[in-house]
């Protein structure tokens, strides 16, 4: 069967267990709005001129997703549904899935989609809103360019009130992305951002710092470098540590190994997200009030 061409894919990332919110946060729904954070996204992405979905999910949600939430998304748009699976690893890695438990990282998600995507796409994570401008800004981008790009939220707008995020500070340069590096527990302290480097050093992070909220465009070339990439974790992997292959990672190496240039973009309105279950009220009711004012 002839594979149909698509100028902008949708990749949403919703096959994580979320262990610090205590459920599957990606069929979280909005209260007064009767519809999942992913849903407004994808709804927002089609606006921007997406024209297909590939929702990467686990098992556990298939169900829910299949008969509640495919029939309320927009019509017209190409619908795929891909399972991220531990067993999804090379044959002579098979030994290792016997030892995992959680699914390989965000980097092996958005590789279980690499039958399906041909084309630019925006890459997501399905807990995330992060606003209808941000899809027009990479839908933009495309028009008039062939390399990734990611949108960055200020880090001050992203913390919460519910404890210290991770967050993922980027270090740019004439508009590129030069690096991200992980900071711990980032916290507002005596009106500081203050965060663990990756040193385990507590220090100050910059007033007008990005952060990458996993807002990616990428183009299929990506997944060449997603499967060598995954080969060689597998190689290395410990058993004894449950150690993830990130996709954030990835994009890195093709940067400093020069592969290919990120384009940043400032992202334009807020960016709103779920990482504690006390927080799903607060966002809810903000995300209504975006939508009904």
């Amino acid at each position: 069967m002839k594979t149909k061409k698509h100028h902008l894919s949708l990749v949403v990332l919703a096959g994580g267990l979320g262990s610090r919110f205590g459920g599957n946060k990606q069929i979280a729904e909005i209260t007064g709005l009767g519809c999942t954070i992913m849903e407004l996204s994808i709804a927002d992405a089609v606006a921007a001129g997406v024209t297909q979905v590939v929702l990467v999910i686990n098992q556990a949600v298939r169900s829910e997703i299949e008969h509640v939430i495919l029939p309320r998304l927009p019509v017209g748009i190409e619908v795929v549904l891909v399972e991220q699976r531990i067993d999804l690893v090379p044959e002579q890695f098979q030994a290792l899935v016997q030892q995992r438990e959680k699914p390989w990282g965000t980097g092996h998600a958005l590789l279980c989609a690499k039958e399906h995507v041909h084309n630019p796409a925006i890459v997501i994570t399905a807990d995330d809103y992060y606003g209808a401008s941000s899809f027009l800004l990479l839908a933009e981008h495309f028009k008039t360019l062939t390399s990734w790009a990611m949108v960055g939220y200020p880090i001050i707008d992203t913390l919460s009130d519910q404890g210290g995020v991770n967050r993922g500070v980027c270090q740019v340069k004439n508009n590129q992305l030069v690096d991200v590096v992980e900071y711990l527990n980032i916290q507002n302290e005596n009106g500081q951002i203050m965060g663990d480097n990756p040193q385990g050093i507590r220090e100050q992070i910059a007033a007008d710092a990005l952060g990458s909220m996993s807002f990616w465009a990428i183009t299929p070339a990506l997944f060449d470098s997603l499967e060598a990439g995954f080969l060689a974790f597998l190689q290395k992997y410990d058993n004894g540590v449950r150690l993830e292959y990130y996709l954030p990672d990835q994009i890195q190496h093709a940067i400093t190994s020069n592969q290919q240039i990120v384009t940043i973009y400032t992202a334009k309105e807020s960016w709103y997200g779920v990482t504690y279950k006390s927080e799903l009220q607060d966002v809810t009711g903000k995300l209504y009030e975006l939508r009904h004012g």
